[in-house]
Parts: structure tokens; sequence; C-alpha cells
């Protein structure tokens, strides 16, 4: 080892001891003849006290090796503010191990770099004490879950990153394959498919940190590779899996948060939109829906004429200016909506806004009570299907939350959310799967699931905290003739079937086990621990919101040579990603 001490480590009662400390220049301040030069590595800060003349050449985030002796600050310049503030080193000797450049952005600031340069320069980045942090908190929730794990007997197994197409959800990153001309290997959106055959395979428990690759549309807080907690339980029901995510959440909380997390509460599906208008509800707040379509069943008033009539309060939010509610109906176009209808409570009762205008009195008359608001509230209503009128006051409802500030910091909510409808329709009629096609129905749609497919459930469950969606699951279909009913409920032939699935399907005619499982969200679950807005704060080396990583500069074209190698026969037209050169517009770094 070149150094003796890490420096964050060093105390007063190392005082007099001799050290070597290997580390970089995080700040230097000259004081007459000597330089205090504060030295960081991995373990923290210590101050140096180096002579003029060794210190001349020393910038910010040189790379050094400091010889000297351990001794307490002089009485009064102790700085509390750091573990090591009793000491400094008095340096006998400093060598430069690698000067460094001027730097892109200022490391020791608390007042970062915007997220394309800090990506650019990730390795500057990571120098950085949040970032840092948030790395090594990530390895610490990795060898939590993994002593969980092994607690209840699951084996750590990982399965392949090569594999083939599978419908999934999302669209599959896709590999040429140069000794077969034409064909083609899917990276996994997850091992899906690898862990039911592992149950099949008799492992009974298994479990891995796997990496999984969708090529979704860009949003901010998503990642084209990410990272889950997958497992997988055979001979085992539903309760089994949540017990088993309930003890890895409580474990991380307990020992990284310092929290004790509760019995975690479980609501159905219908349940969380009815009440909140989302199936990942934050539970730190109040404010629930209200659904009026039974009042405004014989209404006057057109736009309420819908499927489904909700609103939702928000409290004190009669008082906003003009000016305040058109702003509220820009978000709701944002959001794909035509608008957000709305009324205001005055001190004395009385109702204003436009919707006040065009309903009848007997319903201006009860409104005030039928959502529960008071003088010198708002209400926001929102009509059309059910589903997307819900959606959209979820939406409000945590936009309120957030523009009143009424979720407490530091606070947590946890919910198992259940029971989740097996079928969802496409804009274009057809019906396609929820969760995954390898879904189980709940029991008592075993029978009947394609007969009532907008009613069907399914026994799949969702983990949430703080509104954020951190595990996904469900009991899994084991057996092959209600397989093949799935499938043909989805329009999908026999033959079809086979051609994707065969060799899982053949599989299920070898005693299948009851079996079910869940995916944990590792990169959101991290983040919250970390106490971080986005994903790419717990992650190494991320990419921007449109895929693009500033460090590499990838994606990139490749050759001529290259795609002829791999049987790539057309060059098709390449247009810069955002944040390459030659790409129209400026960067996006939140995506």
């Amino acid at each position: 080892m070149l150094r003796t001490h890490d420096a964050g480590t060093l105390r007063a009662s190392d005082a007099g001891s001799p050290v070597t400390l290997a580390g970089w220049v995080a700040r230097r301040r000259d004081h007459g003849g000597v330089v205090f030069v504060d030295l960081r590595d991995a373990s923290g800060y210590v101050q140096v006290v180096v002579r003029e003349e060794e210190a001349h050449a020393l910038r910010n985030e040189f790379c050094v090796l400091v010889t000297g002796e351990v001794r307490r600050r002089p009485e009064g310049n102790e700085n509390p503010e750091l573990p090591t503030g009793e000491v400094e080193v008095a340096a006998t000797e400093l060598r430069v191990l690698a000067p460094s450049a001027p730097l892109p952005f200022p490391i020791e600031t608390d007042q970062p770099a915007s997220d394309d340069v800090r990506y650019r320069y990730r390795y500057l980045d990571l120098r950085r004490q949040g970032p840092a942090r948030a790395l090594r908190l990530r390895s610490e929730v990795n060898r939590v879950a993994r002593g969980v794990m092994a607690q209840h007997g699951f084996v750590e197994v990982e399965t392949p990153t090569l594999t083939r197409s599978t419908p999934e959800g999302a669209r599959d990153f896709v590999v040429p394959v140069r000794l077969q001309p034409g064909k083609w290997y899917a990276l996994p959106q997850s091992p899906q498919l690898f862990k039911q055959l592992l149950m099949i395979g008799g492992l009974e428990r298994y479990y891995q940190i796997a990496r999984c690759f969708r090529d979704e549309d860009f949003r901010a807080d998503r990642q084209p590779e990410f990272t889950q907690l997958d497992f997988e339980m055979s001979f085992v029901e539903r309760d089994d899996v949540l017990a088993v995510a309930e003890d890895v959440v409580r474990a991380l909380w307990a020992e990284l948060a310092g929290y004790a997390v509760p019995e975690i509460p479980r609501m159905t599906y219908r349940e969380a939109m009815d009440r909140f208008g989302s199936d990942k509800p934050d539970l730190r707040f109040g404010l629930e829906l209200t659904e009026l379509t039974s009042y405004f069943a014989g209404t006057p008033f057109r736009v309420f004429q819908s499927p489904y009539v909700g609103a939702v309060v928000m409290p004190g939010g009669g008082a906003q200016p003009r000016r305040a509610f058109d702003a509220w109906q820009d978000w709701a176009r944002s959001r794909g909506a035509k608008g957000l209808a709305y009324v205001t409570v005055a001190e004395d009762g009385t109702l204003g806004g436009p919707v006040a205008k065009n309903i009848s009195e007997a319903e201006r008359a009860g409104l005030v009570d039928a959502v529960g608001a008071r003088p010198g509230d708002c209400v926001f209503f929102a009509a059309g299907t059910r589903r997307t009128a819900q959606e959209l006051l979820g939406a409000a409802r945590n936009e309120i939350a957030r523009r009143l500030e009424l979720i407490t910091p530091g606070t947590w909510s946890f919910l198992f959310v259940v029971d989740f409808p097996m079928f969802e329709q496409t804009e274009d009629g057809d019906w396609t799967f929820m969760h995954h096609p390898f879904t189980s129905p709940t029991p008592e749609w075993l029978d009947r699931f394609a007969e009532d497919r907008a009613g069907a459930l399914s026994d799949a469950y969702d983990l949430v905290v703080n509104g954020s969606e951190c595990m996904s699951g469900s009991v899994r279909i084991a057996d092959a003739e209600l397989q093949e009913r799935v499938f043909q409920t989805l329009g999908m032939s026999r033959e079809e079937a086979r051609e994707r699935f065969g060799f899982f399907l053949e599989a299920f005619a070898y005693g299948p086990p009851p079996h079910a499982g869940a995916a944990l969200g590792w990169d959101r679950l991290c983040a919250l621990l970390a106490g971080v807005d986005s994903i790419r704060e717990v992650i190494g080396f991320p990419k921007t919101g449109a895929g693009f990583d500033p460090l590499t500069g990838a994606p990139t074209p490749i050759t001529d040579a290259q795609r002829a190698e791999a049987g790539i026969d057309a060059k098709p037209e390449e247009p810069a990603l955002p944040g390459q050169p030659g790409a129209p517009g400026p960067t996006d770094p939140t995506g």
C-alpha cells in the first residue's frame, strides 16, 4: 500500500503518529509561508500543512502522496464540521502523483454544473461527496438485500443477457449474430421466462440483481438499461412473495435510513384509482378524489354528461389569481387533457368560476358538501372515461400537494397494490395484457376471464413507496392449458404462441410447480434511500433522457466493415441524437 492511513479516519488519538496519505487536493489556502491543503480520499478529508516552497505548483484535484506527522490543531482552530477537525498533518514530504488539467466545473461546491456537463465528466462528478455517497449507498443496498435473500434460502442465479425476442411490454434492443447472418439476439427486458424455467427446474427459490434492457420512449427518469432485484418462489401464494419483499424493504430502511417500516397495508387497484386517481398513490397526504357521476346524472352541463365525473379539492385554492387558473389549464393540456374544470368557493359559500355558471341551481347548492370543500377552497373536476379522468385528477392531486408543500420531508409511505386488471384495451380497440401474459387470473376469474376481459382481475401486485412504483410481480400461470387460453384471449393463435414461446410451453409438460415472484426496481429504491430526485444519481454512468451517453458519445455509427461482418445489408440514416455533434436544438439534460 502506498499509504498507511485513510485521510478521513484520523482522530485526536492519532496525534504524534507518522502517516503517509494519498488522495486529491480538494482545496488550497495560502497563509504566508505555509499552505493549508484539504486532502480528500474515499474516506473523507483531512487538513495538511505544507511549506509554501513545496506547494507552489499545487492546484485543485492534483493527485498527491503526503508523508508527515499527525498533530492537534491549535486551540480555537478546530473544525467541528469535519470528523478529522481536531487534527492536521504536518507534511515532511509531498509528491505529486499526477497533475490535473484545469477543471471543466468546480468539484467542491454546492452548486454543481448542469447534468450534461456532469455526466460528460462523470469521473470528476464522482469525486463530489453527494454522487460518491449515493454509489456507496447502492453498494450497501446490494449487501443488505443479499443477506436477506440468503436468510430466506434463495439461490443466486445469473440468467442470459443474449436471448430471443419475447413480448414483455416494450421494444427490445437487438444484437446481430455474425455467425448466423440475418438472425438476432435480443437483450432481456426482464428474466421473466428464465426464472419461471428455474422453478420448473426445481431450484424453488431464485434471485438475482439483474440487468434489464428496454427500448422505451424517452422520459426524464427512465434509463434504457436498469437493474432490479428479481426473485421467484415455488409452492407459494401471493402472501409469501409479499412477505419476502416486505422483509427486504424493512431491512434496507432499518439499516440505511434508520426507519422501522410498519406492516405494509394493502389496497386493491380499484380502490387506489377511485380514491387517489393512481395505481401508485402517495399516502403521505390526504386529498382524496370524490366521484360525482351520480351527482351530475341529470346535469345540463354537457361536459359532465360523461361515463365518469370526479373532483379533487385544493385547500385555499380559491384565492389563486386568474393567471394561476390559466396556468392550470396549460398544465392539464400538457398532459393531453382539454383542460381542467374548476369552481371556487367564496368565504360566504357562493361558487365562482366557469363551471358554476353551467350547472343547475340544485347542483350548485349541494356541491360544497358533496366534495367536502370549505370556504376559500377550489374544486377541480375531470370528466370522461373512468381511467382517463381519474388519472388526470390523480396527477392534479400530486401537483396540489407539491404546490402547497403538503408532504413533510423525511416521511415515508409504503403500500402494496393488489388485484390489477388482467387485460387493458389499446387505442385501436384490441386487448393486451396489463402486466405480462404469464400472470395468473385471481382464483375467482380462472374459468371466466375470457368472457369479461374488461372486468377480469389478475393476481398481480405492486409495492409503492412515496408514490413511486418500486416493485411489480404476480402469481404465475403454471398450467399449459390455462396459458394457451390466455394467449387465445389476447388474439394469439396456437401456432403463433408456439412460434414465440415454444421452448417455454414445452417445459410446462414436465410437472411445473405453482410459483410466483416479483422484481424490485433497484434504481428507484436506491434513489429513495439516497434522497435524490432522479435514478441517474444512483447509477455509475447514466445516460440522458434521450438515451445518449455524454461520457462516451454512445450510441455511435458503426463502420461499413462492421456492418458487413454483422450481416447488416443497408446502411440507414443515423440522425444525431440530442447532445451529439450535428444534432438540431440544444441538449436537454433532464430528458
